[in-house]
């Protein structure tokens, strides 16, 4: 039963790589969650409940697509792009611009406004300053991944991790912020030491002819990100706030003519929404035909040094294997009702740090790819591999490290 559980879920995430004929995840995803209900892989009343507990965290995906690409309507990254490129005057200086803007713009509007919206606006500043464009677009790619780890809001799989480890949301980014900044630093050193070459050119001068600031987008991205802090405190699930922000500039685009009510729900994407719904089912079932008993057997319980680097490289094995959004499900199961806030914390950093392994270790690193092809980039397999093995190790240990001394300061 256990291996009829990993097809299906080998065929969803083959569909989701490959796309065939360009239909969407959930052609395949929701097939497979009811023929493994059918099946009996997994009972119907574990089904619901998993399709329950993902619920909120789809509901902020939605919000949060919309919020970017209503952001990025109203100017917000061709703003940024002609910032970045203003800003650039020696040859190293557009990678740490690049850098400091993907792991902002991952950290608030999720890693995946990174890889849609950010990632294009570099590719044409690194043509407008005539700079070679793989190590930025490189740093889009891997800090999608990695910088995805400051807020309960920066990836799918903090949402629900935050559920799980008990922390309130600021808590969460205090204990968060080091782990981030020590992975950014990591990818930051590796990426210029290993694109020298590239990064030695000298940009050309550009016109200063930078956009007027889109003041009215930017304030509601900062009421909104204020509101996922003080959210958890009220109770209220992060995705009102971003429901909200999103409502906001939907209205004013709506009433501008700048978007209409279809292409707002296209923007939310709700397809793929239903396709994280019926990825969890599919899970479930891997989960309950053994795959949780399994990983019980060697994970550790305690969150010392040695136990988050444990729970941190198993948790990066199994997100290259399954992908991170299934590895974080099966390992917050195989952890328990109750585990510690540590180890909850170490699985994050595995499953979002993991990824930059290998193409199928994240549904952002596969975006990030087609986003890149759709622009006439490609991306060379054995040079990814290669520098995912320069920077994976070396950023999992310096984050885990980082969360170790964090939780030994929070107490």
């Amino acid at each position: 039963m256990l291996v009829a559980a990993l097809a299906l879920l080998a065929a969803v995430l083959a569909a989701a790589v490959v796309r065939p004929h360009g239909l969407p995840e959930a052609v395949i995803a929701v097939p497979a969650a009811l023929l493994a209900v059918g099946a009996g892989l997994v009972g119907p009343d574990r089904a619901g409940s998993e399709i329950a507990e993902l619920a909120p965290t789809v509901g902020f995906l939605a919000a949060i697509l919309l919020l970017g690409q209503l952001a990025a309507a109203e100017g917000v990254f061709t703003w940024l792009g002609a910032r970045l490129a203003g800003a650039t005057h020696r040859p190293t200086g557009l990678l740490g611009l690049v850098t400091a803007a993907a792991a902002g713009t991952t950290a608030v509007l999720s890693l995946d406004a990174t890889v849609v919206l950010l990632t294009p606006v570099v590719l044409a500043t690194a043509a407008r300053l005539q700079l070679p464009a793989r190590p930025h677009v490189y740093a889009c790619g891997h800090l999608s991944n990695s910088a995805s780890t400051l807020l309960p809001v920066s990836n799918l799989t903090n949402l629900l991790a935050f559920a799980a480890c008990g922390l309130s949301f600021a808590g969460f980014t205090a204990v968060m912020t080091a782990p981030w900044l020590a992975a950014i630093a990591v990818e930051y050193a590796v990426l210029r030491l290993w694109f020298r070459e590239d990064l030695g050119h000298r940009p050309a001068p550009v016109p200063e002819d930078v956009p007027p600031a889109p003041r009215f987008a930017l304030a509601v991205l900062t009421a909104t990100l204020a509101g996922f802090g003080l959210s958890s405190y009220a109770g209220i699930e992060p995705a009102w706030m971003a429901a909200a922000g999103a409502a906001v500039l939907a209205v004013r685009a709506l009433a501008r003519r700048e978007i209409t009510p279809a292409g707002i729900v296209r923007a939310a994407d709700p397809l793929f929404c239903l396709f994280v719904l019926a990825l969890g089912v599919v899970v479930a079932a891997v989960g309950e035909q053994g795959l949780t008993g399994a990983l019980q057997a060697l994970l550790p319980e305690t969150a010392t040094l040695t136990g988050l680097l444990a729970v941190a490289g198993i948790a990066a094995v199994l997100a290259n294997v399954v992908n991170n959004l299934p590895a974080t499900l099966v390992l917050l199961t195989a952890l328990g009702p109750a585990p510690q806030p540590g180890l909850v914390l170490a699985v994050l950093l595995g499953v979002n740090i993991g990824p930059n392994l290998t193409y199928v270790g994240s549904l952002a690193t596969l975006l990030w790819r087609s986003v890149l092809g759709r622009h006439g980039v490609r991306v060379d397999l054995r040079e990814f591999s290669t520098l995912g093995l320069a920077t994976v190790p070396a950023a999992l240990v310096a984050s885990t490290m980082a969360l170790w001394a964090s939780l030994a300061v929070a107490g």
